[in-house]
């Protein structure tokens, strides 16, 4: 009976927020409509986003014969680590125009513009390689002002310590790795299967179809958003005032756990840069007999199964919103119809085809797949009474990465040093994946809630800048370890190289949980 009155106190907190902010008060799923229609704003950004990296790696390896660029392996994964890196870079400048000039909601839409060019500058490399470059560069600018925007703004439907905040940011996650699977499953398998620039084009229509929905359902956020001034000042900023040492010591706190954030993503970056080495020359992915017929099928229901569980959602939506919101949800379900097209596309031309080699970039859908599994477990997870504070929450997620690169490091064990082929079962991939997931639900959802909740309303679209700063700072390392595969492989062995990243992390796990007792005093109050 407790529970439910505390319960009961939060929604009522909730529709008061709402309602004091000009805030749309219908609900799906017991949470602002609002959320979903970030939700699925989002993840068509991360489709756009994971689509091309997914390819990237590949692409700049792949002999020229089959259109690729011929990198060597360093080559590749050091222009993947300053791409990712800058592309967390740039958030910062981004969050400080939106803070200052433009709002969150201007912010996110010309990002999402300027993204949407940049995919289309990408698909055009094969008519000049500065098309390429130029499009690396316009989504490096474009993220920069989308991603620490969309962000601030789910945080501010909620009231100030609302522990309804860290189940929105888990679903906000799951619409994050929903759009990153389609992306990666379909970008990857045009990209791999048709051709480059057909991939890089694919990423962007989606980037302007989540661009539309949005600008056409601005209305939805009533003053949350707009750009901060006398007039609405009071509106938004629901904030207390604190004491100073107060203010500072969260402010610390942010900047500790942003800092555990970059050996995080040092790590688990790897993704898209060693891991898809390891997955394109060191796993067994040409297939056939039984071996064939299983993948098919499992290929198929990752396909169809997770696009419908999205579809469920938009269907709810629509049915809140269309008679208020029409363009927005006309927009979605115009990409929905296109998403669902090619899924039925790609299931029929792979039961077609005579011989089965998974794509290497089919394996960077399972992180997402997990998550998208995984994620309604953890949310709720997190609002009952197992809750550890955040920083317990880094420590676990640092380890259980560090237990997935055990897996590789274990499967590799086999490999001669200075091999550049060899045939690994896929099953140490997949290990690996379900762990990373496992410790990603771990640290960056619960992150960017924490962020949210222990920043002064000034500065929160600045604190955000700071944590995809740290980001960016592990994407960079992530790129730079990484183009040591050979070298490490060669003068010691792959199953070395896995086995650095597995120590990493669990020492640095370690160390966040030996600081929790501190840092929980630090934060004042917030879980």
């Amino acid at each position: 009976m407790a529970s439910e009155t505390i319960s009961l106190s939060q929604d009522e907190a909730l529709d008061l927020h709402l309602e004091k902010s000009g805030v749309e008060t219908q609900k799906l799923l017991n949470h602002p409509v609002g959320l979903f229609v970030l939700f699925f704003t989002e993840m068509w950004e991360r489709f756009s986003y994971y689509g091309m990296r997914a390819l990237l790696v590949l692409f700049l390896v792949s002999e020229a014969s089959k259109g690729g660029w011929e990198w060597t392996r360093p080559e590749a994964l050091s222009l993947y680590g300053w791409y990712t890196g800058l592309v967390y870079l740039t958030p910062i400048v981004g969050g400080f125009i939106a803070d200052k000039l433009t709002g969150y909601r201007k912010a996110v839409i010309i990002g999402a513009l300027v993204m949407t060019c940049g995919h289309a500058s990408m698909a055009m490399e094969g008519i000049s390689t500065n098309f390429f470059y130029l499009g690396l560069v316009l989504m490096m600018v474009g993220n920069g002002l989308f991603k620490p925007n969309i962000s601030s703004m789910v945080g501010k439907l909620y009231p100030l310590t609302s522990d309804k905040k860290h189940a929105a940011y888990t679903i906000f996650y799951m619409g994050i790795n929903s759009g990153a699977f389609l992306g990666i499953l379909m970008c990857g398998y045009v990209g791999e299967k048709i051709g480059w620039h057909w991939g890089f084009g694919l990423a962007g229509i989606f980037m302007f179809f989540g661009m539309l929905q949005f600008y056409f359902g601005q209305k939805i956020f009533g003053v949350i958003g707009g750009l901060v001034n006398n007039k609405n000042k009071d509106t938004q900023n629901t904030d207390e005032v604190l004491p100073k040492k107060v203010e500072n010591q969260r402010l610390l706190v942010i900047f500790i756990l942003s800092l555990f954030t970059v050996f995080f993503w040092m790590v688990f970056e790897q993704a898209g840069g060693s891991m898809t080495i390891f997955a394109k020359d060191y796993t067994l992915r040409n297939l056939d007999g039984s071996s064939s017929t299983i993948f098919k099928w499992a290929d198929a229901a990752l396909t169809i199964f997770p696009l419908l569980a999205v579809s469920v959602v938009l269907f709810g939506l629509a049915k809140k919103l269309f008679a208020k919101y029409p363009a927005t949800i006309l927009f979605t379900a115009v990409s929905f119809i296109i998403i669902w097209g090619l899924a039925i596309w790609k299931v029929q031309k792979e039961f077609s085809a005579v011989n089965t080699e998974v794509p290497a970039s089919w394996f960077g859908i399972l992180n997402s797949f997990f998550i998208v599994s995984l994620a309604p477990f953890f949310s709720k997870l997190w609002e009952t009474k197992f809750n550890p504070s955040g920083p317990a929450k880094f420590g676990m997620g640092l380890v259980f990465v560090g237990l997935g690169f055990a897996g590789l490091a274990y499967g590799g064990r086999d490999i001669a040093a200075g091999a550049t082929v060899a045939q690994v079962s896929m099953f140490w991939l997949i290990f690996a994946y379900f762990f990373h997931t496992v410790g990603e639900l771990c640290v960056s959802p619960v992150g960017l809630s924490y962020v949210s909740q222990l920043s002064p309303v000034k500065y929160v679209g600045l604190m955000f800048g700071v944590w995809f700063t740290c980001t960016a700072i592990g994407n960079w390392l992530a790129g730079a370890s990484g183009s040591l595969i050979d070298k490490i492989s060669t003068e010691y062995s792959i199953s070395t190289f896995f086995l650095i990243f597995t120590i990493l992390p669990i020492v640095v796990g370690l160390i966040a949980f030996a600081l929790t007792p501190l840092l929980r005093k630090w934060m004042h109050g917030v879980h």
